[in-house]
């Protein structure tokens, strides 16, 4: 049986792993909408969003990996958090409703699941403390 040390260092591993990735995810989708890439560019459009929408999205996920990742600041990583799963999530029901093909539809199904992977394991210092009352 593992002791209450081993399993919080696990969490915290499992947290730094699934964290970093999901960060470098966003980060390189963010880049992409940035720059607006022809292939991110026709994805959005096939979507039925306009292409303004790539700047707002790629601007917003810099600044939520970048208050998910520096330390502090535990309301603006909620925020985060909950800002990451609206959008993967519209992205994931915008895909499935365009009928895009899973190949197309994954990379947002699997940001989606790095964001509650890395939510749900983050460290009790990374997280509100709701007082009971």
């Amino acid at each position: 049986m593992k002791t209450p040390q081993q399993l919080q260092k696990r969490t915290k591993i499992i947290y730094w792993i699934f964290t970093l990735w999901m960060a470098l995810g966003m980060v390189s989708t963010a880049i992409v909408q940035l720059l607006k890439s022809k292939d991110e560019l026709l994805n959005f459009t096939n979507l039925g969003y306009p292409s303004y929408l790539m700047t707002i999205i790629g601007v917003w996920k810099v600044l939520g990996v970048t208050a998910i990742l520096i330390p502090g600041r535990l309301l603006w990583k909620e925020w985060a958090y909950a800002g990451f799963f609206f959008v993967m999530s519209g992205a994931v029901i915008s895909h499935l409703i365009v009928g895009d093909t899973a190949g197309r539809t994954f990379p947002a199904v699997l940001l989606l699941v790095l964001v509650l992977i890395s939510w749900y394991f983050r460290p009790a210092d990374r997280k509100i403390a709701i007082l009971n009352q």
